[in-house]
């Protein structure tokens, strides 16, 4: 078993494979790699969860029907841009040189990326939708961008040819070029790698003209922990900027605007007299409620929250309708056969947990992102795995899909024997992640740490040098820093060799980052 396993790995488990699929007359597949931002795990109704099942997405369930659900995808460091540079390059944020979002150099485009080896290899590639890197894409026949975080209404989109300004909502118009890109490239004999990047449903949550009233009228449960006083957490917790009472701006994000100038800030005023007239329809009557309501304290938050889950499972609401239209084509044009659809988000996303919305902390609901893969005549549909994966996984999983060879120095490891229900016995048993955007918005200290199946040990060592240890089968919700508890004392210990181990294997030691990062304090 040890040899075989060894074989799969040096050889690649799909270009083991290939024989087999070609003999069936199978060609290479086509590859989609859709990724949403900010979306959370809670927020698909596939997971289970009340919210998802309140707001449900049958598109995206289509994919974790006809194929495998992954419960356990942890992210390395969770913010955008990062995300991204991980997946491109399968490599931590600190060998591929973009750890931040904020005061970070433009993304070297001239490194190695998956996208770049399936184009070696004879694949059509293409990127289209949210890029949030700096520089140009590389490793693309085609590429069709948003400028920075871009705009709901009306956006930019940047190609070799410069910039221009679209009409329509930027959920919609992702998608119909996605769908035309891949009915240009179909024809040609060649496979086909997609990567159709939404910004949903990223803050501040601008619902798309099809979905303007989807929740408007409907109340959604409260968190457990909305109103968390994290008063068994260290000083990383107590002193953040994220939370629904004190961060989220009633304007900008709730849009409650007394003064419709204000529009600007969000790029609302973008929009053209017919998009307007709608929107005005919906948020005027709200706006005037809210006012005359007069909230304040735990009332506030309680009106805050549901403002935001309505507005943030409307967008994702139109990302769904995508994905469902997407599959549609493929089945239509017959391409459902050979094309493997894959959805995920860069990261997790908090929705009221602890109080908060956004990400950036190792704590679950921002370092668990969602991950769902169809594979035709591989992956059985309705599979659930709970196996320790991630976004570092994703670049050579995708080159093991399309039978490539994946380089030695890429970090991660195809998952496809994981997709095949094969998981290798030598596979993952804890994770390795690192933040490192402060100061900066929200105000999370940086942060590094390892995840077992049932621990977490996070240190939050440039700013505080505060040590955190969550047990995750007594405390799910990660309420009690347990790292002073003499009863953990060999856990901890445990613990403790394990990551540091981690940090040797992917070579993130002090030593390799006294030139990354600013001097501790």
């Amino acid at each position: 078993m040890k040899t075989k396993i060894t074989l799969l790995t040096a050889l690649g488990t799909a270009a083991v494979l290939q024989p087999a699929l070609s003999q069936k007359g199978q060609a290479r597949p086509n590859i989609i790699y859709i990724m949403s931002d900010d979306h959370a795990y809670q927020a698909i109704s596939a997971y289970g969860h009340q919210i998802g099942r309140m707001a449900p997405t049958p598109g995206i369930d289509r994919i974790a029907a006809n194929g495998m659900r992954f419960n356990r995808c942890l992210v390395t460091n969770s913010i955008s841009g990062p995300c991204r540079a991980v997946v491109l390059t399968g490599k931590y944020s600190h060998l591929n040189g973009f750890a931040k979002n904020e005061g970070q150099a433009p993304f070297d485009g001239s490194q190695q990326t998956f996208p770049k080896l399936l184009q070696e290899a004879g694949y059509s590639t293409a990127i289209i939708g949210k890029w949030h890197l700096g520089s140009d894409p590389t490793g693309f026949d085609h590429w069709e961008v948003l400028p920075g975080q871009g705009h709901y209404y009306n956006p930019d989109f940047i190609n070799k040819n410069g910039r221009h300004t679209e009409n329509g909502y930027v959920t919609e118009l992702i998608t119909d070029k996605s769908l035309k890109w891949i009915s240009e490239v179909k024809s040609s004999g060649k496979p086909f790698m997609l990567m159709m990047h939404h910004k949903a449903p990223h803050r501040e949550w601008q619902p798309g003209p099809r979905e303007l009233t989807l929740y408007k009228n409907m109340k959604f449960p409260e968190p457990a922990t909305l109103f968390d006083d994290y008063s068994g957490r260290g000083r990383a917790a107590h002193e953040q900027d994220m939370t629904i009472s004190k961060t989220m701006r009633l304007e900008e994000d709730l849009k409650l605007y007394k003064d419709k100038g204000k529009m600007k800030t969000t790029g609302l005023n973008r929009m053209d007299a017919a998009q307007a007239e709608d929107w005005n329809k919906t948020y005027d009557p709200i706006i005037r409620a809210f006012y005359e309501a007069g909230l304040t304290g735990d009332e506030l938050v309680r009106y805050k929250y549901q403002r935001y889950m309505q507005d943030y499972l409307a967008c994702i609401s139109a990302v769904d309708k995508s994905v469902g239209q997407l599959l549609d084509y493929l089945k239509a044009n017959g391409l459902d056969k050979n094309t493997i659809v894959i959805y995920a988000s860069d990261q997790g996303f908090y929705l009221g947990e602890h109080g908060w919305f956004d990400k950036r902390f190792m704590f679950e609901e921002s370092y668990r992102t969602p991950l769902l893969i169809q594979w035709p005549g591989v992956v059985k549909g309705g599979s659930v795995n709970s196996d320790i994966v991630s976004n570092l996984d994703f670049a050579e999983t995708i080159l093991d899909m399309a039978g490539v060879k994946i380089p030695a120095d890429m970090q991660g490891r195809s998952m496809v024997p994981v997709l095949m229900g094969k998981t290798p016995k030598d596979w993952r048993k804890e994770h390795y992640y690192h933040y490192y955007e402060y100061p900066a918005v929200h105000s999370v200290k940086r942060h590094y740490g390892i995840s077992t199946e049932r621990y977490k040990l996070m240190h939050f060592y440039y700013d505080i040098d505060e040590w955190e240890l969550y047990d995750l089968k007594t405390d799910p919700m990660e309420m009690k820093n347990l790292y002073g508890d003499p009863a953990y004392a060999a856990i901890r210990g445990d613990l403790h060799e394990r990551l540091e181990k981690l940090r040797v294997q992917f070579r993130d030691t002090d030593e390799s980052l006294k030139s990354f990062l600013p001097a501790a304090k």
